[in-house]
């Protein structure tokens, strides 16, 4: 099984000596090694069934294999020098082949001529006789690099003889650094200094990138060697860690679900028949029975829900246990895309062009793009035969062509393609892929469509062995599978892209690239069912995690994959080993079900383990039952410590979360998690240092670990503890960490932490008044909900959106954008009633915009609303949309449609039976009239008659109060004064009955201006003065300032005019002039001397002051251009003001 051959076993110096025959032993060998299996190995090999059992509170124990690194070294150049050709890399950090000089290995370097010829030397060739001096030492690659190159090297070799050191990967943004004019079109030309975001990832070993010119907006292919990552002003660099990995599903992955835990459980813990006597179960226990086996099927579902089972397990589960009345009703409700095209040619030509002419990807061509070629049978339904659908086909391309629909064609032409390479009609097939890329010519808008084309084109010219064109385009092929990360497989050809792709990132030493080919390869493996060739690439899989000690995905993931493969291969000991190695790193109760399941179908087939009729279980399954049991126990502690969180018992919670945490039996991961709980409880209760201390401990695990879904959440909840602390700066340190581990790495869930975290970042900088930048973050945190198909994450974005447009930088346009996105959320959600609110705030801000048009819009949104309130019996909502729609009725002047909708209001308030819902409506109904133009005379039948009733009857003297101030002041607006006296004068008593002193100066002012306009002049003089006493002392604000000017100025016009008292009319006059002068006002101060110096020259006969105030007045007209001043007290006692 190890690939190695036993030479002898000395026991008393615990050394095995054991040689190898070929390069391909040795390379399986030293695979195992750096995978850690050889401990194992011997270990079951060595020890007996009772170690399994004494070694379970010591997980140190076993044995730990050492190999001599130097022998080993030796043999492998050895075998490489017997079987030829190898490769290795040189001193000036270039891969090249390689060939024995004096005992030395030496890059052989050739000639441009000489290159040609190299694939053919073995290590008994001389190096070309040009080269001179001698050659330095080189390093030979790793087996799996000397396996790839020998087997896939092909003659194309020469292309890269000079590969160097190129291992830089950025996403964002680069900089050209060239000046670069491309005649091809699917090229970009740029000039330098040009920034060009990166629309695949930039990849240095590759040779192509597809990027976005920011300075002319064109989108196409762009030369690595043309660019390099973009430096911002604080010198770092745009890069990301380029992992995208997904579950590499294997047999095993795939038949393991929560039925096959649940047969285990019942299988392992089963009576032993040969030993137990058997007991007699009558037919009335059965049903117990099988009720039992029903609660552990859901006891399993629910525990690994909480376990971070993925949904697709869960799925899965859900499916193979559903009945198949149950499937054929989900199938029937499917609403995908599809097209009948046996129906009349027109109909379904038209509809099938319009979907297929869309400018940029939709989701439904999907499964156009993949390698399946399920459109035959989800998108086009009601053909015979598959010619017949290509017949319809061409004659959706020839109308496509006609109407000139550029995408419709590109993937008519793309399908028909794929038709006839199914049908292995190669040269018909590549003249529809050419036609489909000439028809693009180099448009990136549906990068999926150009790469399915690109590579199938590809595929065809490797079938037809058209090598020179294959490798013109092989670039940009790999560039582009390897660049998408979500890339669609749409060929079986696409291995032989992905392997160039691998060759370009050995040579280029970019260990990230060939991890990322290597998941790649793995993945068309094994969906091809070709699990022996999926293997070195899974194993070089996980020597590479090992190196990197990159985590974003557990490497028992791998290690299942590959105890599933080894299984198959009737490999025991390998088995066993990498299921011993996944518990390591993974100790979740399906993980530890799973590698009692792997135990129990491989240790029969260990020598000296045969079994017979299962009569024992083989002790190795203890350990892992008892992580399954642990990971259940230390689980529901955490769950129940979670709910008396929620629940406020934060003491209850830190008591238990402190006592697990003093457990050894937790792994890393659940010490992460409670450190985390901890800290939320401890900042609950105010005890921040402590809180921060947790959130340090929680986050060096999760760095530990290589977590960063974790690390992202920690370092979040540290910046929102800073924020609680106002040290917003340290907060904006955490969060944007955080943000740039969220936003590198892929994501298979909603999003809802990155996006909450966004909109965290984004409200604080509004709070500091960086509204631009706050603003962004909102936005930032939309479009990745949007991409994540995250409704409610949108919805909460949408929503800060809308109220930073309302509130911080006022824009109606903007809001009603984005409220009409709201609108189509609700509708996705299914949510009536804020659908009816957001159809209410959109009305409102038409209605605001105040043109004809808008007042149109805002009248339609508000009938929608209503008919929503309706349906909902919102009874309230629908009396106020109906009192809506009168009131834009109103101000378009449709006078006849008023009163009906008012009514309508007025009688849905009504039928409800709430007074306090029918004053407020009645004085709605009243605002319509008192706020508009037209009729405001009606308003006070809606005041008087109808609201200010119920207001006395309810006993609501606050709403009596503003009732009787808005009489009061629409009274007197149409010059009824005598019955604005009463309502005056209740206002005054109401408002000293509350204490609301702004009301009660503002009744006093009233009364005033009311007994003046009835001529009665000293309870005018009275009132007036009464409000001017409720003023503060000194006076604060400007406005205050000019009431006492405007006041005092009608006190002495009063007092002058009316009472025909100059005396008293100068002092107030005097009073009104010291406030004009104190507010600076020129108009006033000309109109205030005018009036003194006519008392003083007239009435007081004071020819000195008047003088003085003539003067000063001549002086104020002077400056205001007024030509005269008359004098003469005639004109006044005429046409007093």
């Amino acid at each position: 099984e190890l690939s190695a051959r036993l030479l002898s076993i000395e026991s008393d110096k615990d050394l095995i000596t054991v040689t190898f025959r070929t390069f391909e032993e040795i390379w399986k060998f030293s695979t195992y090694y750096s995978l850690g299996f050889l401990n194992h190995c011997m270990e079951n090999i060595f020890l007996d069934q009772t170690f399994w059992l004494a070694s379970l509170e010591d997980e140190d124990a076993g044995i730990q294999v050492l190999v001599n690194e130097e022998s080993l070294n030796h043999i492998y150049k050895c075998l490489l020098m017997e079987e030829g050709m190898f490769f290795a890399l040189g001193s000036d950090k270039c891969i090249g082949q390689a060939t024995l000089v004096d005992n030395k290995v030496q890059i052989i370097h050739a000639s441009p001529v000489a290159q040609r010829h190299t694939a053919g030397l073995t290590q008994t060739d001389s190096p070309p006789s040009d080269v001179k001096g001698p050659l330095p030492e080189a390093e030979l690659l790793c087996p799996f690099h000397q396996w790839f190159l020998r087997t896939n090297v092909g003659s194309d070799l020469v292309n890269f003889g000079k590969s160097e050191l190129r291992n830089q990967i950025a996403v964002g943004w680069t900089e050209a650094i060239v000046n670069y004019d491309s005649d091809v079109p699917d090229e970009m030309s740029h000039q330098n200094g040009d920034i060009i975001e990166t629309v695949s990832t930039y990849i240095e070993c590759m040779e192509w990138f597809v990027g976005r010119n920011m300075t002319s907006g064109c989108v196409g292919f762009v030369r690595t060697r043309n660019v390099r990552p973009y430096t911002s002003d604080n010198g770092q660099e745009s890069s990301s860690p380029f992992v995208c990995e997904d579950i590499i599903c294997t047999r095993n992955t795939e038949d393991f679900d929560f039925g096959a835990a649940k047969a285990l459980l019942l299988r392992i813990s089963h009576s032993d028949v040969c030993h137990i006597y058997k007991l007699v179960i009558s037919e009335e226990h059965h049903a117990v029975l099988n009720d039992d086996s029903e609660n552990i099927k859901e006891t399993l579902k629910d525990f690994l829900m909480k376990s971070n089972i993925s949904s697709e397990e869960i799925t899965d589960f859900e499916e193979n246990n559903t009945d198949s009345t149950e499937v054929q009703t989900t199938c029937d409700k499917s609403e995908d895309t599809s097209f009948c095209i046996c129906e009349e040619q027109y109909e379904w030509l038209q509809s099938l062009l319009q979907f297929l002419n869309s400018g940029t990807y939709l989701p439904d061509f999907k499964k156009l793009y993949d390698v399946s070629y399920s459109f035959l049978n989800s998108l086009f339904h009601g053909y015979g035969e598959e010619e017949d659908l290509v017949c319809y086909l061409s004659t959706a391309r020839e109308a496509a062509k006609k109407a000139n629909m550029t995408w419709a064609l590109a993937r008519l032409c793309y399908l028909l393609g794929r038709l006839c390479t199914r049908k292995h009609k190669f040269s018909q097939a590549r003249v529809y892929f050419e036609e489909a890329l000439g028809v693009l010519n180099g448009d990136f808008s549906d990068i999926f469509l150009f790469t399915a084309i690109h590579v199938n084109l590809n595929a065809i010219y490797l079938k037809q062995k058209s090598k020179e064109k294959s490798m013109q385009i092989m670039d940009k092929s790999s560039s582009l599978i390897l660049g998408l990360q979500n890339c669609i497989s749409n060929t079986d050809m696409e291995l032989v892209v992905l392997k160039h792709a691998l060759k370009k990132a050995i040579l280029g030493q970019d260990q990230k690239s060939e991890r990322n080919v290597c998941f790649l390869l793995a993945k068309t493996f094994t969906s091809l069912r070709r699990y022996d060739e999926a293997l070195p690439y899974i194993e070089r899989l996980q020597v590479l995690k090992n190196i990197t000690a990159l985590s974003h995905c557990s490497s028992s993931r791998y290690h299942f994959q590959l105890a599933d493969i080894y299984s198959h291969k009737c490999l025991p000991h390998l088995t066993l080993s990498c299921v011993k190695l996944a518990s390591q790193t993974s100790c979740s109760l399906m993980d530890s079900l799973r590698s009692v399941d792997f135990i129990l179908k491989n240790t029969s087939k260990l020598c000296g383990m045969k079994r017979p009729r299962n009569k024992t279980f083989p002790t190795q399954i203890a350990y892992h039952l008892k992580c399954a049991l642990a990971a259940q126990v230390v689980e529901i502690w955490v769950l129940v410590a979670r709910l008396y969180m929620l629940d406020g018992h934060r003491n209850e919670a830190l008591d238990l979360l402190n006592f697990m945490v003093s457990l050894s039996g937790c792994t890393q991961c659940q010490l992460g998690i409670m450190h985390n709980l901890i800290a939320i409880a401890q900042r609950q209760g105010g005890v921040f240092k402590d809180a921060a201390k947790h959130y340090y401990k929680a986050l060096q695990i999760s760095k530990d670990s290589g977590n960063f879904h974790n690390q992202a959440v920690v370092l979040a909840n540290l910046g929102t503890l800073c924020l609680h602390l106002k040290a917003g700066i340290m907060a904006e340190h955490f969060l944007i960490k955080s943000l740039s581990i969220y936003s590198s790495i892929p994501y298979v869930d909603s999003r809802a932490d990155f996006v909450h975290v966004l909109m965290v970042l984004g409200h604080h900088y509004i709070a500091v008044d960086q509204k631009e930048t706050g603003r962004l973050y909102y936005e930032w945190a939309l479009l990745v909900a949007i991409e994540a198909k995250n409704l409610q994450g949108q919805l909460h974005a949408i929503q800060l959106l809308c109220q930073f447009y309302n509130t911080c930088v006022v824009n109606e346009a903007q809001c009603i954008i984005y409220n009409e996105y709201q609108l189509s959320l609700a509708k996705k959600l299914a949510d009536k009633v804020l659908e009816g609110q957001v159809l209410e705030t959109i009305s409102q801000l038409y209605l605001s915009l105040g043109t004809e048009r808008a007042c149109k819009s805002a009248l339609e949104y508000t009938k929608r609303s209503l008919g929503i309130f309706i349906d909902l019996q919102a009874k309230e909502k629908e009396a106020y949309a109906w009192l809506m729609a009168g009131k834009i009725y109103y101000i378009l002047g449709q006078n006849e449609l008023v009163e009906l909708y008012i009514q309508v209001a007025q009688n849905v308030a009504l039928c409800t039976g709430d007074p306090n819902l029918g004053m407020a409506l009645y004085e709605a109904c009243g605002d319509i009239f008192f706020n508009g133009t037209t009729d405001k005379d009606k308003a006070v039948s809606f005041y008087r008659d109808c609201a200010l009733p119920l207001a006395v009857k309810t006993g609501n003297e606050k709403a009596e109060l503003r009732l009787c101030n808005k009489l009061t002041g629409l009274l007197m607006s149409i010059k009824e004064y005598g019955e604005a006296l009463d309502y005056a004068k209740t206002t005054l008593a109401l408002s000293v009955n509350l204490g609301n002193q702004l009301n009660e100066r503002v009744a006093y002012h009233r009364l005033a201006g009311i007994y003046s306009h009835l001529n009665q002049c000293e309870l005018a003089e009275h009132f007036y003065l009464k409000a001017l006493s409720l003023c503060s002392s000194p006076l604060e604000l400007e406005e205050e300032t000019i009431y006492y000017m405007k006041v005092y100025l009608i006190l002495g016009d009063i007092i002058f005019y009316h009472l025909k008292d100059p005396y008293d009319a100068a002092g107030y006059y005097h009073l009104a002039l010291a406030a004009a002068m104190d507010l600076g006002n020129k108009k006033f101060q000309l109109k205030i001397y005018t009036q003194l110096a006519i008392i003083y020259h007239n009435f007081l006969v004071d020819r000195e002051k008047s003088l003085f105030f003539y003067q000063k007045a001549r002086t104020i007209a002077t400056e205001m251009n007024v030509r005269r001043i008359n004098l003469s007290p005639a004109q006044y006692y005429q046409n007093p003001p």
